[in-house]
Parts: structure tokens; C-alpha cells; sequence
């Protein structure tokens, strides 16, 4: 049945009253729980000295978000200002030149923060792959690609390399890794556009442009190089209508996140509170529920903050970067399912589209899958963590086509033609909140651990069955009916657009 099947309002409004008691009863069970494990000496390294005037201290267990606004937030505001003051001032005297200007700012800014030789392993490593996207072979880059990477991402080459770099500073793994690894990607995108290009073959120069962008440098996110290259290529600068004010309300948006997650910090301990299981055994399973739905949430946020504010920066610069990862709570579909677009969309164009074509072959499907774990297997850097998280989510992406294709069988199909189009809706929403939990267990295998992974799972399908399990099922049907009239307005607004533009 399609997206746009309707609802009564009172059952939709009863869907969402459901949901709200839900989400409060659970947060302020966590509420609990975080103020109870407070001063527990197990926790004395994930929570430190806070807001002493409301008696709070403060869940400091992720490295990356401690990082970004301690140590890190001098740089990135330094680095990005410049980078915007220069390049303002190139848009309005030599637009055609400002992706040079970009490069040398890049250039210099990775030499000054990494060093030279640093900035020499980076460069080889530009070297080797523009030296196979001469030879216009794919499957040559791909080779070259995915063993450049591997240098990067497996021991002993990724030690190896590192060890090249002398000095040592609290940030020098991380841009290590980062901007290795993103260099890696965009020389590949460079690499594969190279070789679909039929005549000739672009210069070293427009990779080192491509390459040397600083606000996707270390974090990316990856814009391919086709897309790049035609965007910072365009001399017309011309903001669109009210872009400006967009971008104001993005940046204010993105400010307010930052605000309300260093509150949220303060009174949920939802990083911390997982890492001792002995605690987590005297919490109620809705409790450890809301704890794994919590994480997902804020892993989301991080990704929206880190992404959002350098997708302003490349929005200032005329540029339309790609979007910011679609929120958790609107997910129920594993296709959907990523934390970084940029990375998810050069997934699809080089990998998983590449082979999977139409995505209805379920063979085909198969191999697209298993490719493209494989290829984000390594990005992540092969550990057993990372094996298991690529496994079940690889099984998840090929399920759900398994069990659409079972459903499409004509049996199934006359029994969803008899039916009204707002049963099918329930029907199907019945199956997405069971992939809504699927993928919520699947995920925070990676973003937290497997023991608190297993934990959460059996205290849902085992040791809380029937009431529990029952119970978080139906509050999740509800989510995803939610879920599905977002889409339906969506849809409809889509629609008229559409309509008004062809008229």
C-alpha cells in the first residue's frame, strides 16, 4: 500500500500520548539511576566535577565530544575562521581562483598543525592513486584504493606510517587517522571518476583542490569529486533566496544542540551508566530500553553537530555539501540506517549501486551488501567489534528484501489488496517497530559494547517476556506509526510541489 494511507486523528493523537508517557517514564527512571550511581568509585572516570551550584557533575566518558570542546575548540575556530575570512574575500575579488585559495589554506594548515612529513605521507599517497587513475581502470583503483586504506586502518602499515610523524600532542592520533582516511576515500572518488571520464583524464592539480578543502580534510564528511568539482568550479556565486538566513538558522541551531547536550550531560549519565553491568542488572528493563535508545539518539546528535557545523562552513563557500544523517527516531529501515551521508552516498554510488543495479535481485543484493560492509569494514578499521556489527547489519539490509520479497508472493498480495489501505499501514508497522529494535540492538554494538548489547537483548526477549517485550513492541508501534505519518505529509507536500513546478 502506499505511503499516503490516512489515519483517524484520535487514533494518531492516542499514538503520540503513548509515546510521550513512554519516553518520560523511562527518562526519568535514567534520571534516577544517574543521580543514584553519581559518586559510585566505578565511575570516576566517566563522570567529573560539573555545575557544583546544582550539586551536578558531568557524564564526560565520550573522548570525541570532550575533545571537540576542550582541547580542540581553540583550533577549530582558528582554523575555520581563517578559512571563511579568506575565503570571503577570494569569492569577492577572484572567484574563479578560489579553489586555490582553499587548497593553499588546507595545504598550510595541515603543514603547520601535522608537519611536513605528515604532510609528505599524505601526499605520496595522492601520488600513488593519480598514477593509477591514469592507467583508467577501475578495478586497478579499487585495488590501489582498498590497499592504501588497509595502511592506514591494519597493523603493522598503519604503526608504521604514524611512526613517521614526529612530536606528540593530545590530537595527533586523531588527525592522524581522520585525515589519512579521508584521503584515502576522495582519491578513490577522484580515481573512479577519472577512469568514467572519456576523454583524457584530470590533472593532479584538480585532486589536490579536491583534497586539500580543510573543513572536509580531517572529518570529512566526503563530497565525490564530480560533484566537487562542478560546484567549486561555478564562477556565478549566487546565494539562492533567504540561503543566507538558512545558514544563520542553522548555526544558531546547531549552537543550541551543542547547549543542550552539555545539559543533558549533567543529569543522564547514558555513557557512563552502560559500563558497569553489575548496575545495569538492578534497572528495570525499561530503564535499559531508554539507555539503548539513548545512545543511538545522542551518537546522532554528535554526528549532527560535528557535520552540521562543517556543512555551514561549506555552505558559506557556495558549496552544497552533503546532509546531515538522518535522526534515529525517524529510522525503521536498515537502507536508512547511517551516521555519515558523505561516507553512505560514496558507499552507494562506487559499491553498493555499482553492483546491487536495481536492488531487486536478491543475489545481486547479496553481493552488493557484503561488498559494501566489507569496504566500511575497513574504513572503521577491522576489529572483532566491528566484525560483528557488520555482520548482523549486513543481515538486517538483505532481510528486510528477503521479507518483502516473501510478502510480494501472490498470496500475500491478494490478502494486502482485500484490506483497507489503513490496515496495511498497521500490518506494516507492526514488522517496523521489530526492525526499529533491530537495529537499535545491532548499532550500539559498535557506539557502545557487545556485553551491554547482549544484556539489553535478553532483558527484552527472555527475562522481561511476555510483559515487557509486549510493551516496549507496542510503545515502538506507535513510534513508527509516527514514523509513517511524518512521511505521509511529507509525501503529499512533495507532491504539490511537484504538480506547482510542472504547471
Amino acid at each position: 500500500m502506499g505511503v499516503k494511507a490516512m489515519l483517524p486523528n484520535y487514533e494518531l493523537g492516542f499514538y503520540a500520548l503513548t509515546v510521550t508517557c513512554a519516553v518520560v517514564y523511562s527518562s526519568s527512571e535514567i534520571f534516577q539511576a544517574s543521580r543514584d550511581s553519581m559518586n559510585r568509585k566505578a565511575f570516576r572516570d566517566g563522570i567529573k566535577p560539573g555545575w557544583h551550584y546544582f550539586g551536578r557533575k558531568m557524564d564526560v566518558a565520550d573522548f570525541e565530544w570532550v575533545m571537540w570542546f576542550t582541547s580542540f575548540r581553540n583550533v577549530i575556530i582558528f582554523a575555520l575562521s581563517g578559512h571563511v575570512l579568506f575565503g570571503k574575500i577570494c569569492s569577492m575579488t577572484v572567484p574563479q581562483h578560489r579553489a586555490v585559495v582553499y587548497m593553499l589554506y588546507g595545504f598550510l594548515a595541515v603543514l603547520s598543525s601535522m608537519g611536513p612529513i605528515y604532510l609528505m605521507i599524505v601526499l605520496s599517497h595522492c601520488l600513488v592513486l593519480y598514477s593509477v587513475a591514469l592507467a583508467k581502470q577501475k578495478w586497478l583503483c579499487y585495488v590501489a584504493g582498498l590497499c592504501c586504506l588497509a595502511s592506514f586502518k591494519m597493523e603493522p602499515f598503519s604503526s608504521w606510517q604514524s611512526g613517521f610523524v614526529t612530536g606528540a600532542f593530545d590530537l595527533q592520533d586523531v588527525l592522524f587517522y581522520g585525515g589519512s582516511g579521508f584521503t584515502i576515500m576522495r582519491c578513490m572518488s577522484f580515481a573512479l571518476e577519472s577512469a568514467e571520464k572519456k576523454e583524457g583524464i584530470y590533472s593532479i592539480f584538480d585532486l589536490l583542490k579536491y583534497n586539500f578543502y580543510l573543513p572536509f580534510f580531517f572529518f570529512g564528511p566526503v563530497m565525490t569529486f564530480d560533484q566537487f568539482l562542478a560546484q567549486v568550479s561555478d564562477r556565478e556565486l549566487r546565494r539562492k533566496d533567504d540561503e543566507m538566513r538558512n545558514i544563520r538558522v542553522h548555526a544558531l541551531i546547531h549552537a543550541g544542540a551543542i547547549i543542550a547536550v552539555d545539559i543533558f550531560f549533567h543529569f543522564f549519565y547514558i555513557l557512563t551508566l552502560p559500563s558497569d553491568l553489575k548496575f545495569m542488572n538492578r534497572l528495570s528493563d525499561w530503564s535499559l530500553a531508554g539507555l539503548a535508545y539513548s545512545n543511538l539518539v545522542y551518537d546522532w546528535v554528535k554526528a549532527a553537530v560535528m557535520f552540521g557545523v562543517i556543512n555551514t562552513i561549506a555552505r558559506l563557500d557556495h558549496l552544497d555539501p552533503p546532509q546531515p544523517p538522518k535522526c534515529i527516531t525517524m529510522l525503521y529501515v536498515f537502507a536508512e540506517t547511517h551516521f555519515d551521508r558523505g561516507i553512505n552516498d560514496w558507499l552507494c554510488k562506487y559499491v553498493y549501486d555499482h553492483i546491487g543495479e536495481s536492488h531487486d535481485n536478491i543475489i545481486k543484493e547479496l553481493v552488493a551488501s557484503i561488498a559494501t560492509f566489507a569496504v566500511t569494514t575497513l574504513w572503521l578499521g577491522p576489529c572483532e567489534i566491528i566484525y560483528i556489527w557488520s555482520v548482523f547489519n549486513c543481515f538486517g539490509l538483505n532481510f528486510e528484501l528477503w521479507v518483502q520479497k516473501f510478502f510480494q508472493q501472490t498470496p500475500f498480495a491478494k490478502l494486502e489488496a482485500k484490506m483497507s489501505a489503513a490496515m496495511s499501514r498497521r500490518i506494516r508497522a507492526v514488522f517496523g517497530a521489530v526492525n526499529f529494535w533491530a537495529i537499535i540492538l545491532f548499532n550500539i554494538l559498535a557506539l557502545n559494547s557487545l556485553e551491554f548489547a547482549l544484556l539489553v537483548t535478553r532483558r527484552l526477549l527472555q527475562t522481561g517476556f511476555p510483559v515487557s517485550t509486549l510493551s516496549i513492541w507496542f510503545i515502538t508501534y506507535c513510534g513508527v506509526q509516527l514514523i509513517k505519518e511524518r512521511e505521509r505529509i511529507l509525501a503529499i507536500k512533495e507532491e504539490k510541489s511537484d504538480k506547482a513546478k510542472a504547471e
